[in-house]
């Protein structure tokens, strides 16, 4: 149950500016430890901004659910959920420098495969990868235990799908409301929308169930208040007033999301190309040596020149160069 799960105990914070403080430290111990790569530049003409960090982040936030979207055979929306967890939670550790969003992308939908129980072999996941799926292969595996331990080995996730059917269900049973089911459209549609925030991070399941069920029933010019205040919350008013703030605040992150400049997320790849950790970058020599130091058997080593994309940057947001 979420209220004594380590969801609630080390994954939901309080506000935005604790995820700022975060990402903020991340961005800084990142560029502390690797400055000398700078050369004498400007530290922040070379290295990536906590503010271009984030942006860039949003932009694969997006490529991540249009995997999700087109990902055969069709991915449950209980796994879409736990792989934003992961993704978002990923990020809260580590900066995008050290770790390239598109290559933890993939290991988040691989494992939240797994933890969800959607089961889909290693080669069916990356049959969903243009490029060389075995390098594609090689980079999902390789990052499958540093994903898990950077999330704490914390993996199971509680999503806002049961709260949504219960409060369908009795709203059908005590509510005045005709065909409640009708809302599911909308009700989607929210849900898909707090993908690209942060309240995943900041509010409970049911708090995120309840906006998105109030919101499709305004967009149905249905009023569900008299339901909430009276039915829903009328052995316990105290509670009231702090699950209408969630809401509203949930609401509103929603409502506000703005998509990110597709010029500027180009620029900001380039200087990534540029800045990121050689270490951890699969085209690199330095990489290629470590794999070296790691097989046994060379002839079993991935092509030199090969690589997987998740998205090219040069083409349209919508060309997504994932799936066949």
């Amino acid at each position: 149950m979420y209220p004594v799960s380590s969801q609630k105990r080390s994954w939901t914070f309080a506000n935005e500016g604790q995820l700022m403080e975060f990402r903020v430290e991340q961005n800084s111990k990142y560029i502390e430890l690797h400055e000398e790569e700078a050369q004498g530049r400007d530290l922040n003409e070379h290295f990536l901004t906590s503010t271009e960090e984030r942006l860039l982040l949003k932009q694969y936030e997006i490529y991540l659910f249009d995997f999700c979207r087109r990902f055969e055979p069709p991915m449950p929306k209980c796994v879409v959920g736990t792989a934003f967890h992961y993704f978002k939670r990923f990020y809260l550790n580590n900066s995008p420098m050290d770790y390239h969003p598109k290559e933890i992308l993939a290991t988040c939908v691989f494992v939240a495969c797994k933890v969800e129980e959607f089961n889909v072999s290693i080669n069916q996941f990356v049959n969903n990868i243009k490029g060389d799926r075995n390098k594609a292969t090689d980079i999902v595996l390789s990052n499958e235990l540093l994903l898990i331990g950077q999330l704490n080995y914390y993996l199971t996730i509680h999503n806002p799908f049961r709260p949504i059917e219960g409060f369908l269900i009795d709203i059908k049973t005590r509510s005045n409301m005709q065909n409640p089911d009708r809302l599911r459209p909308h009700i989607d549609s929210f849900i898909d929308s707090t993908y690209y925030s942060d309240a995943c991070l900041l509010h409970t399941p049911s708090q995120i169930a309840l906006a998105a069920v109030l919101h499709a029933a305004s967009r149905e010019q249905e009023n569900l208040d008299s339901y909430v205040t009276d039915l829903l919350f009328v052995s316990a008013r105290e509670k009231l007033p702090g699950l209408i703030d969630a809401v509203r605040k949930i609401r509103i992150m929603v409502k506000q999301y703005q998509q990110p400049d597709r010029e500027k997320v180009k620029a900001i790849e380039k200087k990534l190309d540029k800045c990121r950790n050689q270490a951890n970058n699969p085209d690199s020599e330095l990489y290629k040596e470590r794999l070296r130091r790691l097989y046994t058997d060379e002839d079993d080593m991935p092509a030199e020149d090969a690589s997987f994309h998740i998205a090219d940057v040069s083409s349209d947001t919508s060309a997504m160069n994932i799936s066949q």
